[in-house]
């Protein structure tokens, strides 16, 4: 059995790398989804976007969000932490764009004020590999394996 600072190694290993899940807000109790990349640290997904985004309005409305993934989903609260070239975005901006790195600068541009990143703050989830699974809480600190091996098509 794996400790949750264990688990956090290996959420890190999965995800700390550009990484594709669907994102899922609400606004007026309505879902809507949609893919988007994410790189994962310290308990938290990361997202470059715009402000003026669909995504980012909703979030600024209702932080609830909802991720999954090929049988993995978490729970989290997603803030729009503002531009990127804010003196306080210095050290994930520099992490992102290596992590990036094939599209930030082609698909992004840091001129436009209404470019952002959302951070959002991981609650609950539950992610697998290598025939474990986990089920993981943030908030408590803990985690706990079960054996899980999905069944590919």
């Amino acid at each position: 059995m794996v400790n949750y600072e264990e688990s956090l190694k290996i959420l890190s290993e999965l995800y700390g790398k550009d990484s594709y899940f669907v994102l899922a807000t609400a606004k007026d109790n309505i879902p809507s989804q949609r893919v988007v990349d994410i790189y994962y640290e310290d308990g938290a997904f990361w997202i470059v976007t715009y402000a003026s985004s669909r995504k980012v309005k909703e979030l600024d409305e209702n932080p609830n969000v909802s991720f999954c993934n090929n049988f993995t989903s978490f729970k989290a609260k997603a803030y729009n932490v503002g531009h990127p070239l804010k003196e306080e975005n210095k050290e994930i901006r520099e992490t992102l764009t290596k992590v990036f790195t094939p599209w930030y600068f082609a698909h992004n541009n840091e001129k436009d004020e209404h470019m952002c990143f959302v951070k959002a703050e991981l609650i609950s989830g539950f992610f697998h590999t290598k025939g474990k699974g986990y089920h993981i809480n943030f908030e408590e600190k803990s985690v706990k394996e079960i054996d899980f091996a999905p069944e590919e098509d």
